[in-house]
């Protein structure tokens, strides 16, 4: 598949599902043995827990993930110990998650292994800069249950997005949430007069004065403003620029909303940082919105999982076709592709 070279061009790819079951682990799996074949020195980490034998939630079996000789990887000392395969300890962190210390370690042999990495981005982003150390090339980042943070621009450098059956059973509905998710990962980016001016500014929410082009802060967060409060209404007031640097709720827009063309112009750091709806989202730009980040987000490939712990099951070609068509972006079925390869 064409996106195993676009991963070679990155130091760091998350693999991101948009629900559980979504084939993410599959996805992974899928990659790894393909990287084995360009002899490119790779390691493994996660956001959470992931390569657990059964799901949790349905207590049904689940993919391992498969780590080969050479490979480094990233996992907290309780999975670590459950290792039956030979490792060499590289380091061990001096923080720890609810699962002891991390172990980064290198494989030195085959077999199959749980990741329960760094507990937020932060921890994971310090991780990442340290494994080129060991002459790691690209490190990939398997998330837990829709934990995009992992898939920030600022922490990792590119993304693959696992959507299927498990996010809904019905096509059209699941092609209309995966389509919603890949335009917030596809926002524009700010131009660059603009990148400098607030790259300089501490966390917080900062308004344009319109008149001398001045930016003034008005609160920490939006979770500290409501419908009828005054930084609300003075937004609404007169059509303005807007950057918040953190997370920005479906309430605050529809606060926004309720003034009927706004034509407010947000700036955020990121999609990451965006927890809205398709309606609201829909809304706000009838009323005139625009949305800009500083950092764009590099999404390489769709992956679609036709079936769902449920039962459910959608024709994987026709899966695949119409979400091609729906998004313009590469989508491959990794599940049918894994397969083909074990037959």
């Amino acid at each position: 598949m064409p996106f195993i070279k676009e991963i070679q061009k990155f130091r760091s790819v998350s693999i991101v599902g948009m629900a559980k079951n979504t084939g993410k682990t599959t996805c992974l799996n899928y990659v790894i043995r393909r990287l084995q074949e360009e002899s490119k020195k790779i390691a493994l980490t996660s956001i959470g827990v992931d390569g657990e034998e059964r799901d949790i939630l349905y207590d049904t079996p689940k993919p391992r993930i498969v780590l080969h000789e050479g490979m480094v990887f990233v996992t907290s000392e309780q999975d670590f110990e459950q290792c039956e395969f030979p490792t060499e300890i590289l380091s061990v962190s001096d923080r720890s998650t609810a699962l002891g210390r991390l172990i980064t370690a290198q494989a030195k042999g085959s077999g199959k292994v749980v990741l329960s990495g760094p507990s937020d981005s932060a921890w994971l982003q310090t991780t990442l800069m340290e494994l080129p150390n060991y002459g790691v090339e690209l490190t990939l980042v398997d998330g837990a249950l829709s934990r995009m943070s992992l898939a920030s621009p600022a922490v990792t450098d590119a993304m693959i997005l696992c959507t299927g059956a498990a996010c809904s059973p019905q096509l059209p509905e699941l092609i209309r949430r995966t389509r919603f998710r890949c335009s917030l990962i596809d926002l524009e980016q700010a131009d660059d007069v603009l990148q400098k001016q607030l790259q300089t500014l501490e966390n917080g929410i900062w308004v344009e004065n319109p008149t001398n082009r001045e930016w003034g802060k008005i609160g920490n967060s939006v979770f500290t403003f409501d419908n009828d409060n005054a930084p609300v209404r003075a937004l609404r007031a007169t059509p303005q620029r807007i950057y918040i640097t953190g997370a920005i709720t479906d309430h605050f827009f529809k606060s926004l909303n309720a003034q009927k063309k706004h034509n407010t112009h947000l700036i955020i750091t990121d999609f990451t940082k965006l927890f809205i709806t398709p309606l609201t989202y829909d809304n706000f730009l009838r009323n005139g919105g625009q949305i800009n980040v500083l950092q764009k987000a590099k999404l390489l490939a769709v992956c679609t999982n036709p079936t769902s712990p449920e039962g459910a099951h959608l024709n994987p070609i026709a899966l695949r076709e119409q979400m091609q068509e729906a998004l313009g972006v590469n989508v491959y079925d990794v599940v049918n592709e894994e397969l083909k390869m074990e037959n």
